[in-house]
Formats: structure tokens, C-alpha cells, sequence
């Protein structure tokens, strides 16, 4: 710290009244914290005095400020996988199946690590990471105190071991200790949360008991797949939750909205309402997640529309009746309900959402998922889609997002998709400009919604953008971000087929390959049939013929194939290798296939294959072919065999052979 007193000192005594106007920033740029005592030092040293300049203190730094510093110059590289993948290169997905594969084994990996050390701390006692990073420390998994005591108790919640919890107060009960009411908040808060059992720890073994086995299919059924069905509830009457709640000497509001969400969270819509009816009896007052729980379970008590929205709205004008003040879940929580309201959605979900607006409430991407589904049916191209959404963008344009809610990353899919049915391009712009604002793109959701979002931004600009600007988003996009299926790469074929940039096409099949839809045939023959439906320039055809090699050598049943040869795949592949002279002595190979795998080849194959033989000469091959198309029953064999004979110089017995087989095609038909 000496070397910069002298060198500040030295420059003050040179040039004092300069220094002065300026330290402000010289100060600034070295780091040190600017203090009233600097001012009359730095005045002291413009004189010849000798007296010695006092530094002020350093200023303290974050551990973490270079990186971050560094973090906010770097933008997402859109050529280069993401992050989780560049530890190990060998672990670089280019299909969506390996992305998958890749992404599960990483997880499990890391719960068999987490699980491995929280149940063997000794093991992990050395800390020597800077900074210290809690999260990645061991655990602790199991109870240290033995003894009946409410931090027992304490202890047993914060490990949430809901059974031991259980044992614990009731001992303390039989014992005469009187449990702490904030303690009994906790409890009921962890026995409702979890239905009165114990959660599966992370990383621990899968128990296949019934009820793992029902939340499996609850998870399955979807969003809002439970609006038309009957959903059986795993919470149980007097249960643990119950029963200590029915043994407090005093229940309050915190007691009873512990109860409440808990039963709303697992299905016990109207014993929650009537839990809510005792509170009333009890002249006690809700908070704001009672009755944000409500209001998300009142869709499900009362059958009509307009008898779920009466509720709805009971419930909110006795929120302002007990002064407990609406947050953003309580309108999303509305919205949501709003959405099994039917056409009712129409006319109230606007109007909720203004009111958040009044309140001074802003919106998540939730809050304007749900309005938008208030509006959007799938399938439909109904205008009003495009203008709700349309002035939602209008209002969130350039807006910085934050989760503060589950349904938040639901928003851009449904967006993308109200743009899609329509062909909304400028709209479908906007909302791909909103995910790459800031850190917008962290809202697009887990792995699978983020490929349905890309994937249907994809189709989009397929449909409605010139192929330059698809190829410009196709490179950008694919593999960091979207590893596209076998309908978003027919897209792009029907792209490039539209502006008549088929010479494109062999370098679209090295990603077809390399993304690993070699094996869906319907693909490979969309592919072989553009490049064969026309003649192109001799460079262009040597291409198509070596991409038509590489069809024909795939391997059938290998990597779980089910390469079903089609007649017409045949067909193209055939033709694509007479068009260019180097594979043409491939194309007689075919003919082979065609008969090993029963496929009848069609009649213009046949002309071109016959063409061949006779512009090579080769009369051997041309009486072959038309014994094949004499063996397929084809309605040409006369017409080939005629005109062998005419165009060829053939011996008798094969003259011979030509005229018995025509004889014969022209008796059969």
C-alpha cells in the first residue's frame, strides 16, 4: 500500500490546484474509498511539506464481482453446446434422444453423489472451496437429539421426518410439556405439505408403493387434464394433521390455513371449505394463502360456470371484508380458475388483469399465460387470439422477467402457438425478441417445452420466411438450442423445395444423419423424392447420387431401425444413381432389391434402367430387365421388349426369349 502513497503524494506536489479538480476520479480508478479527511491532506501536499500522506482504507471487493463482471460481457454462443454438456466433450449430444439420455444421466448421477454424501458426512468433513458454497456440503440427514424436547422436535421438522415429528410431539403431549405455538405451526405446515408421510430423500432409492404410484399418474394427466375428471384425493380424514389440530387447546388462523392448503393441495376440495366455514364460526380471520388456495380449488366445488365464478367472486369480496391484502398469486390463482370458467374466461380475465394493474400489482408470465388461454382454443384461427395477444406483447415488450410463478414458463410456448396457427410472423418475432431480452430465455422451461417452443418458432419460419433467413435461424438454432424432429426437418425439405434450393439438400442429409433421423423412412423418402422428381447440372446429380449410395448402405435393424424399403423409395434411389455417370453400375444392384425385397418397381424405373442397358450395350442386362418386369406382371413388359429388340443387337436366343415373353404380357393383359 506504500507505493501508491508515494506516487499520489509525488504527483500532488507537481501539480496541487489539478489534483484537486480531479481526485474524484483518480481516486475512483485505484480503488480506494473517498473520505473529508482525503481533502484536507491532498490541500496540505500542494505545499513543499514533508509530512507523510495517509491512504485511506481499500474498499472491499465481492469474491464473486470479477466473475461477474467477466459474466455480463459474454453472450449465449449460439454455435456452442450448453454449458452442462462442456465438461466432457464425448458427452456432446446431436440428437434429441442423446440429449435426453445425457441429461437424465447427469441427474442421477448427481442425486446418487448428493445421496451418497448426505448419508456418509464423516467421509466429508474438509472444506476448501473459495468461496464457501453450502448448498454442495453433506447434510444433515439424521437426528442428533434423543431426548424428548421440543429442539428434538425442532430438529425432526427441519430434517422433515414427518413421522418422527409425529412421535416426538405426542410424547411431548404424554409428558406434560406444552409445545410452543410457533413450533405446532411448523408442524402442521410440514404434515399437510406432505400428506402425513415422509418425503423421498434426493437420490434415495424409488419406493413403488401405492401412493408414489398415484402421484406418477397425477403428474401424467397433464396441466389442467383434471378439469373434466374426477381426481381421487390422498388426503385422509383425521389424519395426523387432524388429530394434533383437533388437540390444541386454541386453533388460530395459521392452524387452520396449514390445514386448508394442505387439504387443497391434495385433493380435499370441500373439506377445505368446510375446515374455511369453521374458521368463520369461529369469528377468526383468513390470510392470503388460505385464500389463494381456495380460490384455485373453487373450479372444482361447484359444477356451472357462472356458480364457479359466484364463488370466486364470495371469496375475494370477504378477502376485502377481512383486510388481507391480494399478492400476484391471488390474481394468477384467479386467472387459473378463470380458465374452467368457460365463456365466462372471456369477460373476466381482461378485467382481473386490470385490476392487478390498479393495485399496483405487475403481472407475471403467468398471469398473462392464463389470459391468453382465456381466449386461445387449439386449432383455432380465430382473430381475437391474435389481438389479445398482441396487446399483451404490446404491454410486456422489452420487460425483464423473474420466476414468481410455477405456470410462468408456460407463457412462450402458448404464444409461439397462438402465432403458429395463425401465421403471425412479425408476432412471432416479437415474442422470440422478448425470450432473448435479458435473461428471458431462463423462463422458456425444462428441456421438452423449450423444444416445443423452438420447434414451432421453426415450423413458422419455414412456412412463412425465404429460405436465406431459414438457413441463417436454422444454423443459429440447431444443436445449441433445438434439436429439431422428423416433421420440423420435412418443414425445412418443403422450405428449400418452395424457393427451388434443392442443391441444398445433401448438405441437409449429413444433419439428418448426424442428428440421427437416418432411420425414419418417411423422411429419407421425402428426401430422395425431391431429389429425384427433376434433372439438374451434372455436379448437382453426382450429390444426389452419393447421398443415394449412403441411403442404400444404411443398415436395416441396427440402432433400433425399422427401415420398411418402400417401392418408391426404391424408385428414387435408383433413378438418382443412373443420373450420374460414377454411380450408374449401382443402379443394377437395385434391381436386385427390388426382387429380394418383393417391391415392384415402377414402369418409368424400368424405361430408364432399359435406356441405360442400350446406350451401354449391354444385351445380357436388357433381357434380364425385361425378365423382371415380366416376373412383376408389369403392364410395360411389351413396350421394353419391343424396343430391345429394335435398338439392340441381340442374338436369336435372345430374340427368342424377348418374343416369348411379350407374347405372353400381351395374353395376360
Amino acid at each position: 500500500m506504500a507505493a501508491p502513497g508515494r506516487h499520489v503524494g509525488h504527483c500532488l506536489q507537481k501539480n496541487g490546484q489539478f489534483l484537486l479538480n480531479n481526485i474524484d476520479k483518480l481516486w475512483f480508478r485505484r480503488g480506494f474509498h473517498w473520505t473529508s479527511v482525503l481533502h484536507q491532506q491532498t490541500a496540505e501536499a500542494t505545499t513543499e511539506s514533508t509530512e507523510s500522506i495517509v491512504v485511506p482504507r481499500k474498499k472491499t471487493w465481492s469474491k464473486v464481482a470479477v466473475l461477474e463482471a467477466l459474466a455480463s460481457t459474454v453472450n449465449r454462443d449460439p454455435t456452442a453446446y450448453q454449458y452442462q454438456f462442456q465438461d466432457d466433450p464425448y458427452l456432446s449430444p446431436w440428437t434429441s434422444s442423446d440429449f435426453t439420455l445425457f441429461s437424465l444421466s447427469q441427474e442421477s448421477g448427481r442425486a446418487a453423489a448428493k445421496y451418497f454424501i448426505n448419508s456418509n458426512p464423516k467421509f466429508f468433513t474438509t472444506d476448501f472451496a473459495e468461496p464457501h458454497i453450502p448448498c454442495l456440503m453433506p447434510e444433515s440427514v439424521s437426528a442428533t437429539l434423543e431426548e424428548v424436547s421440543e429442539a428434538a422436535l425442532k430438529e425432526r421438522l427441519s430434517l422433515r421426518r414427518v413421522t418422527e415429528a409425529v412421535d416426538m410431539f405426542d410424547q411431548l403431549l404424554q409428558s406434560g410439556v406444552t409445545v410452543s405455538m410457533e413450533t405446532t405451526h411448523d408442524l402442521l405446515d410440514l404434515i399437510s405439505f406432505y400428506c402425513d408421510r415422509d418425503p423421498v430423500e434426493d437420490g434415495a432409492p424409488e419406493q413403488d408403493d401405492a401412493a408414489a404410484v398415484v402421484e406418477e399418474k397425477k403428474k401424467r394427466r397433464g396441466r389442467f387434464q383434471r378439469a373434466n375428471e374426477l381426481v381421487e384425493t390422498s388426503w385422509k380424514e383425521n389424519n395426523n394433521a387432524e388429530r394434533i389440530f383437533n388437540l390444541l387447546p386454541e386453533q388460530d388462523t395459521r392452524c387452520y390455513s396449514a390445514l386448508i392448503r394442505g387439504m387443497v393441495k391434495h385433493g380435499a376440495y370441500s373439506r377445505a371449505f368446510s375446515f374455511y366455514t369453521d374458521l368463520l364460526n369461529n369469528r377468526l380471520t383468513g390470510d392470503v394463502h388460505m385464500f389463494n388456495a381456495l380460490i384455485s380449488a373453487a373450479p372444482d366445488i361447484q359444477e356451472k360456470y357462472s356458480e364457479k365464478w359466484d364463488l370466486i367472486t364470495e371469496l375475494l369480496v370477504q378477502m376485502n371484508q377481512q383486510k388481507v391484502q391480494p399478492t400476484l398469486q391471488t390474481f394468477n390463482s384467479v386467472l387459473k380458475a378463470l380458465r374452467r370458467c368457460g365463456y365466462l374466461s372471456k369477460t373476466y380475465s381482461l378485467q382481473t388483469l386490470n385490476e392487478m394493474k390498479a393495485l399496483g400489482i405487475a403481472p407475471s408470465l403467468a398471469s398473462y399465460d392464463h389470459v391468453l388461454a382465456a381466449f386461445y382454443r387449439p386449432g383455432s384461427s380465430d382473430i381475437s387470439n391474435v389481438d389479445v395477444l398482441q396487446e399483451l406483447m404490446s404491454d410486456i415488450e422489452g420487460t425483464r422477467f423473474s420466476c414468481q410463478d410455477p405456470n410462468d414458463v408456460f407463457f412462450f410456448c402458448s404464444a409461439m402457438r397462438v402465432c403458429l396457427d395463425n401465421k403471425e410472423l412479425e408476432l412471432g418475432y416479437k415474442v422470440h425478441a422478448l425470450t432473448e431480452f435479458g435473461e428471458n430465455w431462463r423462463l422458456l422451461g425444462d428441456p421438452y417445452q423449450q423444444s416445443i417452443y423452438y420447434g414451432r418458432f421453426f415450423n413458422l419460419l419455414c412456412m412463412m420466411e425465404n429460405v436465406d433467413v431459414v438457413l441463417k435461424w436454422y444454423r443459429k438454432l440447431i444443436p445449441a438450442l433445438y434439436y429439431p424432429n422428423a416433421q420440423g426437418l420435412k418443414d425445412l425439405l418443403q422450405a428449400l423445395d418452395t424457393d427451388n434450393r434443392l442443391d441444398m439438400l445433401p448438405a441437409i442429409w449429413k444433419d439428418i444423419r448426424s442428428l440421427g433421423h437416418d432411420n425414419k423412412m418417411d423422411l429419407v423418402e421425402e428426401l430422395l423424392g425431391l431429389m429425384s422428381r427433376d434433372k439438374h447440372g451434372p455436379e448437382v446429380q453426382r450429390s444426389f447420387a452419393d447421398v443415394a449410395l449412403q441411403v442404400k448402405a444404411l443398415p436395416e435393424g441396427d440402432r433400433g431401425r425399422n427401415m420398411q424399403w418402400s417401392s418408391a423409395a426404391l424408385s428414387h434411389v435408383t433413378t438418382l444413381l443412373l443420373r450420374a455417370d460414377h454411380t450408374r453400375k449401382h443402379a443394377w444392384e437395385m434391381l436386385q432389391v427390388f426382387k429380394s425385397k418383393n417391391r415392384v418397381p415402377t414402369a418409368e424405373l424400368m424405361e430408364e434402367l432399359l435406356s441405360w442397358c442400350i446406350s451401354s450395350g449391354s444385351s445380357d442386362r436388357a433381357v434380364e430387365l425385361v425378365q423382371t418386369s415380366a416376373a412383376f406382371c408389369l403392364s410395360c413388359t411389351p413396350r421394353l421388349a419391343e424396343r430391345a429388340v429394335k435398338e439392340l443387337s441381340l442374338s436369336e436366343e435372345h430374340r427368342s426369349i424377348l418374343s416369348e415373353l411379350e407374347s405372353a404380357a400381351e395374353q395376360s393383359q
